[in-house]
């Protein structure tokens, strides 16, 4: 499993052992790839069953977007991942969990994405610039693209790797 290749590019902004989060972790790609640097990874999505089990990753079960309380609340990272995942009602709690300074590498689908097939749906889709707009105030913006990419698959997204002020 390969890790995107905006969070390989990135992943040296993540200071040498901080915790690291993985949201929306799927198979697991991102946490195998951040415990192999010698990160604590906590991996969070709907089914976990697929994730490597290590001394250094906790895999939390949790539906993110069936109004259930926060799993990590009260939990704070030096890193979050998040990639191919949009649910908007998280950004002001997803924010809050990563620490001050703390960085975030962030890559999803974007509006125009729905002529290459899957996401297509407007809920799923963040619209021209929104991932900059979501950070304004609260982020130094060290990298950000919106455009199309050809691998793994013909997709249109937008990226960006930050540290919270």
């Amino acid at each position: 499993m390969t890790p995107s290749s905006w969070v390989a590019a990135w992943a040296g902004l993540v200071p040498p052992g901080v915790a690291v989060l993985d949201l929306a972790a799927g198979k697991g790609r991102h946490t195998a790839f951040f415990a192999g640097r010698g990160h604590r990874v906590t991996a969070v999505d709907r089914d976990v069953s697929n994730l490597v089990a290590s001394d250094a990753v906790e895999a939390i079960a949790a539906d993110l977007e069936d109004g259930s309380p926060w799993p990590l609340a009260g939990r704070r990272f030096g890193a979050i991942v998040v990639t191919n995942y949009l649910h908007r009602p998280l950004f002001p709690t997803l924010f809050e969990t990563l620490l001050p300074g703390g960085i975030l590498l962030y890559e999803t689908f974007m509006e125009g994405n729905e002529r290459f097939g899957k996401p297509s749906r407007p809920e799923f889709l963040l619209k021209d610039g929104e991932l900059l707009d979501l950070v304004r105030g609260r982020f130094s913006v060290t990298a950000y693209e919106a455009r199309m990419i050809s691998q793994p698959k013909m997709a249109m997204v937008q990226r960006i790797a930050a540290r919270r002020l």
